[in-house]
């Protein structure tokens, strides 16, 4: 017996199917893009409290002891740090001299002062961390960029103590700069250049936000 033919029905997906997958993809980027600047904004915040928590840490330190940390002349006869001595500074005001005359503020120098710093910080309890002598005790503490937080004498043309933090992104250095100056690496009290070196010289160029480029911002306290 003859069977009648039957149109066949084409497999495939529907306007009304196509688009709500492409809804869901819409949200799922979005999610994607807002968790990435959640982060980020995450990042910027913790190191914002890292210059402000440095700040703090100088001025009671030396509200308390009449001294500069890394540069206290005191605190080799103040404390014994466990397993080994404490080091002093030479007490002359700023964070230098000791092997180097000014030492940067991510030094591998245990002996420098921008080291000193930390271990002289962390024995008085105004910081966390181990206290021994050595690349444990003055170790500089991370920040959230996977890089380091230090301190200096003079960087980028601002005079005195700089607190200077590295491998931050463009979009997060120039947003520390604009939380506590004008934005602008060339200018102000808070001033970066590409890199991991803090040297003398004034920037000559502005944050460059290209994806690939790493800063070391230095501040004023």
């Amino acid at each position: 017996m003859h069977q009648p033919n039957f149109p066949r029905r084409q497999s495939g997906f529907t306007l009304i199917e196509i688009a709500i997958v492409l809804v869901i993809i819409g949200l799922l980027l979005g999610g994607i893009l807002k968790g990435q600047e959640l982060i980020t904004q995450g990042r910027i915040r913790n190191v914002g409290n890292d210059f402000q928590s440095v700040t703090a840490a100088i001025n009671l330190y030396q509200d308390r002891y009449r001294a500069l940390p890394g540069d206290d002349p005191g605190a080799a006869g103040r404390w014994t740090a466990a397993g080994s001595t404490t080091t002093s500074g030479d007490g002359d005001g700023t964070i230098g001299t000791g092997t180097a005359a000014t030492p940067a503020y991510n030094s591998t120098n245990a002996a420098d002062e921008s080291r000193l710093f930390w271990q002289h910080l962390r024995l008085a309890g105004l910081i966390g961390g181990p206290t021994t002598t050595g690349a444990v005790g003055t170790a500089n503490p991370p920040n959230a960029a996977s890089g380091v937080t230090g301190v200096q004498n003079s960087a980028f043309g601002i005079i005195g103590i700089v607190t200077c933090s590295n491998n931050l992104p463009a979009k997060i250095a120039q947003a520390i700069d604009a939380q506590f100056d004008d934005g602008n690496a060339i200018t102000g009290t808070v001033r970066g250049v590409p890199g991991t070196a803090a040297g003398t010289a004034v920037p000559t160029a502005n944050y460059i936000d290209d994806g690939s480029t790493f800063y070391v911002v230095c501040k004023a306290p």
